[in-house]
């Protein structure tokens, strides 16, 4: 078998997949008719602004307390 019947083979079985989307990951029929699950999506944090001002508000307040004693 020649390359090019390879590479022709391999391709034409990649045409000729189902366009639907389906869940690749699901094996078995009746899971592959399920609709995919839904994946709840991270929160972004809003507080590092606050979180910024406490790290410096403790760093200055560590150091200049520490050069007074």
């Amino acid at each position: 078998m020649s390359l090019v019947e390879i590479v022709n083979k391999s391709l034409s079985s990649i045409m000729t997949r189902r366009l639907v989307l389906t869940n690749e990951a699901a094996r078995h029929p009746f899971r592959v008719t399920l609709p995919p699950p839904i994946v709840a999506r991270a929160h972004a944090s809003d507080d590092n602004d606050w979180k910024l001002f406490a790290l410096s508000f403790a760093a200055f307040f560590t150091c200049f307390y520490t050069f007074i004693c």
